[in-house]
């Protein structure tokens, strides 16, 4: 059975026992978008459906549903070819689809609308983001991510190193540069950010050449010069290939999906693209993780932190070690999420929402 966006609006207001001016408060819009909302002469945003489905308790697919079936009609009308084009837009859907059926799982489409949901709650409270409260969350990401590699600095020895310019007894100087280095690097990220810089392999070296800059100068912003062995399936040995040609299919794939997925699954699959491929000699990981949050970054999410104790470590590595030996990446791209959901939930908490 197919309802009106409106109706389903409506009775699910009833059916709490809610007043269009609490729903308003509850979301923090104007009561006039609700009143409209429910007698169709307004249609909600996206990020407004999400939060009213939450909020009333509706299905989010019946909603959103019918929230598109009126965006289309709105935008074709009754245009005497809008049935030729409709035909030719759903063949067009379908292939991708079909792509994307196979990469996102019902678990992983859960969580996506939960972080989804938590990212319009940020989106309202963006005024309380602090200089302070950012770069508290940045110096742990660094800390988390060189203590993923092996780095042995605490997080109050990278806050000194990173921000007092101090150098810690008994640790080495590749470790030091490896937080000050990292530092640099989420600064440059934002900054592509603020640009609006679409990924490319210029920025990808720019990253990685900040990341290994002064340990390792040779190889810092270059892919490796020789034929690398990627792992085969459980079928097949390990097969040779160049970086080079397979960075270039990576960015090939890029531009094909960057719009077809939702952009947690597209930064989770870049990270474990970038990975699988292992472009460079060292400072895979961390470039890697840069980029996967670059692109959540550019979408409006929160860098995603994935901690480096032990615990955390071994699921992250076993995840990406099922989606390069098994080919299959289901259980990598819902760690990742988790991940996100769970950042998301800390940035709120510190902003004190």
């Amino acid at each position: 059975m197919t309802y009106e966006m409106k109706t389903l609006l409506k009775n699910a207001r009833d059916q709490k026992g809610l007043k269009t001016r609490e729903v308003a408060q509850l979301l923090g819009i104007d009561q006039a978008l609700i009143s409209k909302f429910e007698n169709g002469s307004r249609k909600p945003t996206k990020d407004q459906i999400i939060r009213l489905a939450s909020l009333l308790e509706i299905d989010f697919e019946t909603l959103m549903v019918a929230w598109l079936k009126e965006k289309i009609l709105y935008e074709i009308g009754h245009d005497e070819f809008a049935l030729k084009a409709m035909n030719m837009v759903r063949e067009e859907i379908q292939n991708n689809y079909v792509i994307t059926k196979k990469t996102i799982s019902k678990n992983l489409l859960l969580i996506l609308d939960e972080i989804d949901i938590l990212k319009s709650k940020l989106d309202k409270f963006r005024q309380f983001d602090s200089y302070r409260i950012t770069q508290a969350l940045e110096l742990e990401y660094t800390f988390e991510s060189n203590r993923i590699e092996g780095n042995t600095l605490t997080l109050r020895e990278t806050d000194l190193v990173i921000n007092e310019g101090l150098t810690i007894s008994g640790k080495s100087m590749r470790e030091h540069l490896e937080a000050i280095n990292h530092q640099e690097a989420i600064t440059y990220i934002k900054h592509l950010m603020e640009k609006k810089v679409v990924l490319n392999e210029r920025e990808v070296l720019s990253i990685h050449n900040l990341i290994l800059r002064g340990i390792n100068p040779e190889d810092a912003g270059r892919y490796r010069r020789v034929q690398v062995m990627i792992k085969g399936s459980t079928h097949m040995p390990p097969q040779p290939f160049l970086v080079s040609k397979e960075m270039e299919d990576f960015f090939i794939w890029y531009e094909t999906n960057k719009n077809n997925l939702h952009p947690i699954v597209l930064a989770a699959e870049i990270h474990e693209r970038i990975v699988t491929i292992h472009p460079f000699i060292d400072g895979n990981g961390r470039t890697s993780r840069l980029i996967m949050n670059l692109i959540l970054l550019q979408n409006g999410y929160v860098i995603a932190n994935i901690k480096g104790d032990y615990e955390n470590r071994m699921k992250y590595y076993n995840s990406l070690e099922t989606a390069q030996t098994k080919n299959n990446k289901e259980e990598f791209l819902l760690y990742i999420a988790q991940i996100e959901r769970e950042s998301l939930e800390r940035y709120l908490a510190v902003i004190g929402q």
